[in-house]
């Protein structure tokens, strides 16, 4: 099956040209691209979080495939669920389903089962498409929403995933889409963003799940992220650096109510 895009023309240009222009703006070329084992990207409409996105992608050495995994918002579908099989349709083009690590992640896992049904309208994977394809057009990617639970199922996803990549004979990168702190003064966000970045760039999921509950920190996609870590601790990870952070009140000019974005690379 085809998934079609449902936030084109929203959350970013409809057309194709648009589109390229756009990213074009929002990529640094002239930065070094690094190998990564995974990155946190955020996933808002690109003229609020499009820099801290282009800042991300712009440092990363593409691989084959791209497993991003994104927050449920719509509450659809399945509870962990990975689309393996079809493609995804953007404004610059489909982008096939690698089915073959699709597959043995779904093998791998307890919990993650094939469901379209909750990627039909969510928005969160979306948004990070048309980034892997400007930065390469032949990328692949394997799609995965995730929904709340306990620690001990994102670190048993986590395992999963890497027994997967590690078992898969192509290179491949993590995504995880994530917006920061949601509808706050400025200030505000900033302060409980950097306890949730900082214990991201510590690697240490358990800490980042803690702060979210403790603090109240309304990051929508901490499930991706703690499943990230998790994941790129198993495939090697040594460290994180935080990339870019703002706020939607950076762009918009209103910093009474804002949405926090953090870009942040693992190796």
């Amino acid at each position: 099956m085809v998934r079609q895009p449902v936030v084109a023309g929203q959350f970013y240009p409809g057309t194709r040209d648009g589109l390229r222009t756009m990213i074009k703006k929002l990529v640094d070329e002239g930065v070094e691209r690094e190998e990564v084992l995974g990155a946190v990207s955020p996933h808002a409409g690109y003229i609020y979080s499009g820099y801290v996105a282009g800042a991300v992608i712009s440092r990363i050495r593409p691989g084959d495939v791209f497993v991003i995994m994104g927050p449920n918002h719509t509450g659809m579908g399945k509870a962990f669920a990975i689309m393996a099989e079809g493609s995804w349709r953007t404004p610059l083009g489909d982008v096939e389903i690698d089915s073959g690590l699709a597959k043995m992640i779904l093998g791998a896992s307890d919990y993650i089962e094939e469901d379209e049904v909750a990627h039909r309208f969510e928005h969160s994977i979306e948004v990070q498409v048309p980034f892997l394809q400007y930065l390469k057009p032949d990328i692949r990617i394997v799609p995965i929403v995730l929904s709340q639970a306990r620690l001990a199922i994102y670190r048993e996803i986590g395992r999963a995933l890497a027994e997967a990549i590690k078992g898969y004979g192509n290179k491949v990168v993590l995504m995880a889409s994530s917006d920061m702190t949601h509808y706050e003064p400025h200030e505000s966000a900033r302060k409980k963003d950097r306890q949730a970045i900082d214990a991201i760039l510590k690697l240490d999921e358990e800490e980042l799940v803690r702060r979210v509950t403790e603090i109240d920190i309304s990051m929508c996609g901490y499930a991706p992220v703690t499943c990230l870590i998790s994941a790129c601790k198993q495939l090697g990870a040594k460290t994180a650096e935080l990339v870019k952070y703002q706020t939607s009140g950076d762009t918009s000019g209103d910093y009474s109510s804002v949405v926090g974005y953090a870009g942040i690379i693992v190796k």
